[in-house]
């Protein structure tokens, strides 16, 4: 490799790491604006849940076949970076194949294991492009998806299919020139390779130089598409490759289905019930706004959630709401509230306080939230541990609160509970007259 391919290689590089550090430290950024902080508590357990959910995919095991497909290709995603890195210091010192004396013997083994790795992802992605295209898979066809939600998951699949394509042609071109003794690829000679090698009898009615040409070309493209890919990763659903790590680091280890008190209100209640307890009254410093109206009342790991969201779709599908035809869609809350962020990001810094809009009502309705029944299935059923539901219930808590916006048959059992501590319309001191003989 000439200098000036060495610069323009060491250029790119940069330039790729820049921005894609740009658009990570934006969309901490973003997420640095919840109104909470990240918990950092018992991290022998969260470290748990890292190894058993994002790690393990433990949840994805639920449908057999398609775990075992997702794995591969998550695990040639992490694998396959190894050969990423030799063609990151190849193109950095000029060298061909640097790991080759360093490793010896062991270098075809690690090669080999890659190629079975890369058909391993090319028949992975092939399947699941078809699957997610050619067949009527409800949550895979529903309306969330319509535009580039769509475009995007075929996108990467394509992507991931010309990688892998790219990287075995790279081998096969380079593995015939040794043969030939061509020039430097006769000085790295690893011999022939698995799976690389059925694809030389495509190439061999090419001339040397011809070779040459593949083989660079295939090396470019293959450094230039990984560079692209990383920076388009972070505009991508499949952040959650690099997210769904810290979403399961710091997701809840209290039981599902508890809900957190905001101790103001708490305290209001306290008093209620003994007004002698009064003289505590004002150690809890009232909320700046009862539940959440937009992103930035919501926890900062409700918008990691957001981040993280694969928009598998798998909590709409367990959702009973969605599934009797309602509005609610819990894929749907987690990409809008992505959607809320990426616009305010977009809006110079003095306009994101107030531009006019909010999470709740122009982003989402208070028809879906009023659908949601609370069962926890969507929690139950996400592979990266998210949790819609409690972004619903503080916009919930927010519209009875702060708008007095509720339904009838809550308002009345609302007041129904402040007055006689109990959700029906009788004195408290009345509650045992159902036992009374002839009642």
């Amino acid at each position: 490799m000439t200098w000036i391919a060495q610069l323009v290689f060491l250029l790119l590089l940069g330039a790729g790491s820049y921005l894609f550090a740009k658009r990570i430290r934006s969309i901490l950024d973003s997420i640095s604006k919840g109104r909470t902080d990240l918990p950092s508590d018992q991290p022998g357990r969260r470290w748990a849940q890292v190894f058993r959910l994002a790690l393990g995919q433990q949840k994805m095991f639920r449908n057999v076949p398609v775990a075992l497909l997702h794995v591969i290709i998550y695990v040639g995603f992490i694998i396959i970076n190894i050969e990423v890195l030799e063609i990151v210091l190849d193109g950095i010192t000029g060298a061909h194949r640097l790991f080759l004396n360093p490793l010896g013997d062991l270098y075809p083994i690690l090669i080999n294991s890659f190629e079975w790795l890369a058909l391993g992802v090319l028949i992975a992605c092939v399947f699941f492009f078809v699957r997610r295209n050619g067949m009527n898979i409800a949550r895979l066809r529903s309306a969330d998806l319509k535009g580039w939600p769509a475009s995007d998951a075929n996108l990467i699949l394509v992507t991931e299919i010309v990688l892998m394509s790219l990287f075995l042609f790279m081998n096969a071109s380079d593995t015939l020139l040794q043969s030939r003794n061509v020039g430097h690829y006769a000085e790295a000679t690893t011999g022939p390779f698995i799976i690389s090698s059925y694809l030389h009898p495509l190439l061999n009615g090419m001339s040397d130089n011809s070779l040459i040409f593949l083989e660079r070309s295939c090396w470019w493209l293959h450094i230039i598409g990984i560079i692209a890919f990383l920076n388009y990763l972070p505009y991508s659903k499949h952040l959650h490759i690099l997210f769904a790590f810290p979403n399961a680091y710091y997701s809840p280890l209290e039981p599902k289905g508890k809900m957190t008190n905001m101790p103001s209100i708490q305290q209001e209640v306290l008093l209620a019930m003994d007004p002698a307890a009064a003289s505590n009254a004002g150690t809890v410093p009232p909320p700046g706004r009862f539940g959440a109206k937009d992103v930035q009342d919501l926890g900062q790991k409700n918008l990691l959630d957001a981040f993280s969201c694969t928009e598998c779709g798998r909590c709409s599908a367990a959702c009973p709401a969605q599934q009797t035809g309602k509005l609610l869609s819990p894929r749907r809350i987690m990409m809008r509230t992505r959607d809320r962020m990426e616009d305010l990001a977009k809006l110079p810094i003095d306009q994101r306080e107030n531009d006019g809009k909010s999470l709740l009502h122009d982003y989402i309705s208070v028809e879906e939230l009023r659908a949601c029944t609370t069962c926890q299935a969507c929690v139950e059923e996400c592979p990266v541990s998210i949790n819609p539901m409690d972004i619903i219930l503080q916009m919930r808590r927010y519209l009875v609160m702060e708008e007095s916006n509720s339904p009838a048959e809550w308002t009345g059992m609302f007041g129904n509970v402040e007055n006689n501590f109990a959700p029906w319309k009788f004195a408290p001191d009345d509650r045992d007259v159902w036992t009374k003989p002839g009642n």
